[in-house]
């Protein structure tokens, strides 16, 4: 038996899955929309570079923000607008082709987040 939210028609509890997630329709215990919407960090923004793997063509990372999904896209979009470069949105952190750190981190700051320059 299913019940069913009278608002949105949306399925809140099965019983052979029980409580069900009305964001992403998954199990409430393997709910994906729930870890998307809150990531993790110490609220600090970290831009490093990096080489490896790349032959030798460095890229800039930025880790750590506080956004995730759409959010983190359209920040990144933004971003690579900004330094005339291409890029993209890997496991959370916005990759950008080359060395445009200290450019970043004024951009970054500007929108408020705590920014700090790792690595070397």
């Amino acid at each position: 038996m299913a019940k069913r939210s009278a608002q949105d028609n949306v399925l809140v509890y099965s019983t052979d899955r029980g409580r069900v997630c009305p964001g992403c329709g998954y199990p409430a215990g393997q709910c994906c929309c729930s870890k998307e919407s809150q990531p993790k960090g110490d609220g600090v923004v970290r831009i490093s570079r990096e080489t490896k793997g790349r032959k030798g063509s460095g890229v800039s990372l930025i880790s750590g923000l506080p956004l995730a999904g759409a959010g983190l896209k359209k920040l990144a979009k933004q971003l690579k607008q900004k330094c005339g470069s291409g890029g993209s949105v890997k496991n959370g952190v916005i990759e950008i082709q080359g060395d445009h750190r200290e450019f970043l981190k004024g951009e970054l700051e500007k929108q408020g987040y705590k920014v700090k320059l790792a690595g070397g």
